[in-house]
């Protein structure tokens, strides 16, 4: 790949990071002021940066609990900010979930809560039901993040299995105002389903939770399959009494983060074409549906024009079969990479706008005609490494590699394949 592409390709992803930066999300969104206390508790991998820029502009006392991934943490005076494990709960989250509960206690009605909720709370906030343990609760995860399932199906199921997630959390705040700022990470972006929807109830119903396990052929553990069918209630019902009068708002998102992107492509003289904002499948499969629509556009300049851009979002996943190095990003990438081999002036980048992509320190990848080869040069055999989910170390052994590091937001994945 040519320093120019790279170039012009991390610039597009520092706009669409940009686009979701927490100073400007919540510049318009800040409540109005209590008479009494205000509390801020927050989950997420972008959740104390949120933090901070809401401290620093809120006018008076500020007190509450906020939890983030390892290495997520950024300064607060006011809010206490923990650290636990992501994407599958530990101790240290389980502890820190105790500590956001706690901050919940005797509010009243003169009282303001408000709720910081990032991509990530699912992992972060971590509390099993009465019956269940934080090891059941792990296991839930791993054998979710596994399946291949959509992460619609994946919250569907988290929900009826937690003390807080579905809603749960918004139905202890009692009698004060709520109001729920959220950065979605998800494909439509539905504040119920960001971080499993702590405070912002949705829909789905233990029922529900059993079907999408039918019909995605989820293999769940025994503990997790007994208690989801004798569970003595669903996840409270968005028109719950209890909900009333709570605000939600949609402070950043994939949408406006790749409209941001196309506006500097416009700028550098390319036409941008947002394929989706919501793509969601195998990330593989999601790969060889851009890279035909990438040649098509190479060769025959339809159903674009080159030299142009193609954006697109969402949340694809990876059915693990093997216990390779990797996100779904870098895998992406990988399977990109194998599909427009020998297809010159086609440049791409797949990264997750948090920073971290899967595993490993990268967001993501950069790709090109050439990878392949280069890839087999350094000793790896590319479409080995894709049946192995070991993106990774193909990446890592050619180069390829992007990490920008912790962006302090989440607002999923971004791709951008640039055709000249």
């Amino acid at each position: 790949m040519t320093p120019d592409d790279t170039a012009l390709l991390t610039d597009l992803f520092n706009a669409a990071v940009a686009a979701a930066d927490p100073a400007e999300a919540l510049k318009d969104h800040l409540p109005e002021k209590p008479k009494g206390r205000t509390v801020v508790i927050g989950a997420g991998k972008g959740a104390a940066q949120l933090a901070q820029t809401f401290e620093a502009a809120w006018d008076g006392p500020v007190e509450g609990v906020i939890v983030t991934r390892y290495g997520y943490a950024a300064p607060c005076r006011q809010l206490k900010v923990l650290e636990a494990a992501h994407p599958v709960p530990d101790a240290a989250g389980e502890a820190a979930t105790q500590e956001v509960l706690a901050a919940l206690e005797g509010l009243t009605a003169d009282d303001l809560v408000v709720a910081l909720i990032t991509g990530g709370g699912s992992a972060l906030l971590a509390a099993p039901p009465e019956g269940l343990t934080l090891e059941d609760e792990q296991g839930l995860n791993k054998a979710l993040l596994s399946s291949g399932a959509p992460i619609g199906v994946m919250n569907a199921i988290r929900k009826q299995v937690s003390r807080v997630k579905g809603g749960r959390l918004a139905a202890m705040v009692g009698p004060a105002r709520l109001v729920s700022l959220v950065v979605s990470d998800v494909p439509g972006d539905d504040p119920a389903e960001v971080a499993s929807g702590p405070t912002v109830p949705g829909p789905a119903t233990r029922a529900d939770a059993l079907a999408a396990i039918r019909a995605w052929n989820i293999t769940l553990p025994d503990r997790i399959m007994t208690f989801l069918n004798e569970a003595p209630e669903d996840a409270p019902q968005p028109g719950d009494a209890v909900f009333e009068g709570q605000e939600v708002h949609v402070i950043a998102s994939a949408a406006r983060s790749l409209e941001a992107a196309a506006a500097l492509a416009a700028e550098r003289g390319l036409t941008a074409h947002i394929l989706s904002d919501a793509m969601e499948g195998e990330a593989r499969d999601i790969a060889r549906a851009h890279a035909a629509i990438a040649r098509e556009v190479a060769a025959k300049n339809r159903p674009f024009t080159a030299p142009c851009l193609l954006l697109s979002g969402g949340e694809t996943t990876v059915t693990l079969k093997h216990e390779g190095k990797g996100g779904r990003n870098s895998e992406f990438l990988l399977a990109f990479a194998l599909a427009v081999e020998g297809c010159e002036g086609i440049a791409a980048l797949a990264a997750d706008t948090d920073g971290i992509d899967g595993s490993e320190d990268n967001a993501g990848a950069f790709a090109d005609a050439g990878t392949c080869a280069a890839m087999r040069a350094a000793g790896i055999d590319p479409a080995e490494a894709l049946s192995l989910n070991d993106a990774w170390s193909a990446f890592d052994a050619c180069g390829g590699l992007f990490v920008p590091g912790p962006t302090g937001t989440n607002v999923n994945d971004f791709r951008a394949i640039l055709i000249r």
